[in-house]
């Protein structure tokens, strides 16, 4: 597959820079703090803070930031691929969205306007603790009601971690439909660089709504195939109908940070560049020790910052994106996904090298990721129970939904209240959770809780957790079936990998560790978006029994205050259905709203 192949003869005005990436807000920002944060030493912070500080447990002073969205429906949509969507959701009409640019240690506010036709919306913060502050999740029909047309919400918290994630709708699969984007938090790193490039979303691109691709999910019908993936925003349009390829631009001689995120519907990759190493110095805000690496895994919602030393031959090579098709790790329309890699001392064109294929991983997280900070569980508490044994199935009758089995939730898809969220119970005492809810329900206090969790189905899931990383404690191959008493010696305590994204393998297992030390309704769940719109997750209830004290009254009266506006619209309308574990919008009436805009 000579790399040639990838211009299809389809492009001119062939080279797209970083700036064609999300516009990154900077009015209004407070300048930074003191800091030794040097290219000769990035370990360093802030008097008392570097890359050895327990960011768990101590967090430095900072500034407070505030950014507004709004939320907007643009019928017919043009992406920047050339390609058309019909009915794309944006933020601040940028796509993918603004990225947030703070420091460890800020204090974020972020205003959201509605401004959707008919559909709720709400804003989850991927991979941030939020430590004592679960309202402000933004997790619908959990945390919080839907924003409802025409509405607005404001969301507060602190950045206790540095690193990067992301935000998205968590209202169904709705941020497919291009609500998403990037928040970088500035902090130290585990091995030292000279330029920081910025954020870098990889992500899949369908045509055709969220709300179309979950109603053929439910009859029945895979995931489709991606008519292309988006590096930064952008690529090349394989039709001949526009498009570009995104430029990451090195200096040569130097070492750069790329922070790289998957905000994908369904696609999983392994990310190279021909030519060239990556040190992994990051993965899902947890720093880790550097690794260098011929190419990266980045399952749905997982993050790593990478460091990309400019030390080849002046030129332009190829960043490709491998998704082995036997592993089901997505499949694109476009045959070649690339990027370009650009030494700025030479003239921008075409790399020729193709490169090699990595070796394939099977659609698997690596577990050789050492955490700066330790964390280690003892073994003598590990224990093997129908009590921390979930088990996730798929079944086809009379639509297709995922099922979740376990001690306190028997064979059910988790359907969410919008009216009535989880939230809702806990302020009011009441532990009757509705068993549609997939609850279980951690009393313990700052202990370590494990669950293994068990697939029976044939693809891999990306396995997220609100509110906490967890411990990787290990991981079967593909098939290996059920975990056993024999696996337990296999189990890593001693600072294992930690991050809160990880790959359940098919048909094989996990085994995960957390410390209840979160008080709060923590959804688990799988990123596939149409996975988890039809019923993939389950919510951990920790310590809830606290959590009514740690709101404040201006945070009640704020998620009591949108709960009532939502429910006026949603017991006003008829435009809207509760098909999944989400919302969706009927689709004839959808049209019809898309049509008159």
């Amino acid at each position: 597959m000579p790399a040639l192949l990838r211009l299809a003869g389809v492009v001119t005005g062939i080279l797209a820079g970083l700036s064609q990436g999300a516009p990154s807000f900077t009015h209004g920002l407070e300048p930074r703090g003191a800091t030794c944060n040097t290219a000769s030493d990035r370990a360093c912070w802030s008097s008392g803070f570097d890359i050895n500080t327990d960011y768990e447990s101590s967090t430095p002073s900072g500034v407070a930031r505030s950014f507004t969205f709004t939320i907007k429906e643009f019928a017919n949509w043009t992406a920047p691929d050339g390609e058309v969507k019909t009915g794309a959701m944006l933020i601040n009409g940028m796509y993918p969205g603004p990225t947030i640019i703070a420091d460890w240690g800020d204090t974020i506010t972020v205003t959201v306007n509605n401004k959707l036709t008919v559909n709720g919306t709400g804003i989850h913060w991927h991979g941030l603790r939020q430590l004592g502050n679960n309202i402000q999740d933004g997790t619908g029909g959990v945390t919080e009601c839907p924003i409802p047309p025409g509405g607005s919400k404001t969301y507060t918290f602190k950045l206790t971690q540095y690193g990067t994630t992301w935000y998205h709708s968590h209202f169904s699969s709705q941020y497919s439909n291009g609500i998403f984007g990037a928040i970088q938090i500035n902090g130290p790193s585990s091995a030292n660089y000279d330029i920081d490039l910025g954020v870098y979303p990889i992500n899949d691109f369908y045509p055709a709504s969220a709300e179309d691709i979950v109603e053929a999910s439910q009859l029945g019908a895979s995931g489709p195939n991606s008519t292309n993936v988006m590096f930064n925003g952008t690529n090349i349009n394989l039709s001949g109908n526009g498009g570009a390829y995104s430029t990451i631009k090195l200096t040569p001689q130097k070492t750069h940070l790329l922070r790289l995120y998957n905000p994908s519907a369904q696609h999983h990759y392994q990310v190279s560049i021909v030519g060239h190493n990556l040190t992994v110095i990051e993965t899902d805000l947890v720093p880790v020790e550097p690794i260098t690496v011929d190419n990266i895994f980045l399952g749905i919602g997982q993050r790593a910052h990478v460091l990309i030393t400019a030390n080849q031959k002046a030129g332009n090579y190829w960043m490709n994106i491998t998704m082995p098709v036997a592993n089901k790790c997505g499949v694109s329309d476009n045959p070649f996904p690339a990027a370009i890699v650009h030494y700025t001392s030479v003239a921008g064109g075409i790399p020729t090298e193709e490169g090699t294929l990595p070796a394939n991983p099977g659609c698997q997280d690596s577990l050789l990721y050492v955490p700066v900070v330790p964390q280690s569980a003892d073994p003598a508490t590990f224990d093997q129970t129908v009590d921390n044994t979930v088990i996730m199935y798929s079944v086809s009758s009379p639509t297709t939904r995922w099922l979740i089995d376990g001690a306190s939730i028997h064979n059910t898809s988790i359907k969410v209240d919008w009216d009535k969220p989880v939230l809702d119970y806990i302020m009011s005492g009441n532990t009757s959770y509705p068993a549609a809810e997939n609850a279980i329900t951690i009393d313990q206090k700052n202990v370590w809780t494990y669950w293994i969790i068990e697939s029976t189905s044939t693809g891999p899931h990306p396995m997220h957790l609100h509110g906490h990383d967890f411990l990787i404690l290990g991981t079967s191959a593909p098939n290996a079936g059920a975990f056993t008493a024999a696996d337990v010696a296999s189990l890593n305590f001693a600072n294992p990998t930690r991050r809160d994204v990880t790959m359940t393998p098919p048909k094989g297992w996990n085994v995960l560790a957390f410390k209840a030390d979160n008080p709060g309704a923590w959804l688990f769940h799988c990123h596939i978006a149409w996975h988890s719109s039809n019923g993939l997750a389950l919510n951990f209830l920790e310590r809830v029994s606290e959590q009514k004290a740690l709101i404040s009254t201006a945070d009640q009266k704020a998620y009591e205050d949108n709960c009532a506006a939502w429910r006026d619209y949603w017991d006003g309308q008829t435009l809207v259905s509760e098909t999944d574990s989400g919302l969706k919008v009927r689709e004839l009436e959808l049209d019809a709203v898309l049509a008159a805009l």
